[in-house]
């Protein structure tokens, strides 16, 4: 079955890639949060990097059913991800988000690459709120 996927940054409704993406091409699109992971800016879009206790806030897309193929091929495109390659910018992973009642929902996340992930706990400016939409 499909995963929708859960977007964190430009992706997001109301952001520009959100228009250029998924407008018109999705069945629903709510409110979630991303437990154990927080938020780095990139600083013109943002990584989300694995650490227990954080939580990145977001939204989770599910694609029409039509559109879902060739959605994921776009958004791999445009995250730079590519299977197995040790270039990707981020790393497609299945990951449990929860919806604002709690239930967790597995969802695609683009996660920072680890050689990404570490030069950001480095050298990287977080985003304390875990909000794209609230950063400074």
């Amino acid at each position: 079955m499909p995963l929708p996927f859960f977007v964190y940054g430009t992706l997001r409704p109301g952001e520009p890639n959100h228009d250029v993406f998924l407008r018109g091409r999705t069945a629903s699109e709510i409110p979630g949060r991303l437990p154990d992971a927080v938020l780095y800016d990139g600083p013109a879009y943002p990584y989300a990097v694995p650490e227990p206790g954080g939580a990145v806030t977001g939204d989770l897309i599910t694609p029409l059913p039509e559109e879902y193929e060739r959605l994921l091929a776009e958004l791999d495109r445009l995250e730079e991800y590519a299977p197995g390659d040790p270039r990707n910018l981020y790393e497609r992973q299945a990951r449990d988000v929860l919806t604002v009642d709690g239930t967790p929902v597995r969802a695609w996340v683009y996660l920072a690459a680890p050689a990404v992930a570490a030069r950001l706990r480095v050298r990287g400016t977080r985003i304390d709120s875990g909000d794209w939409h609230t950063r400074p």
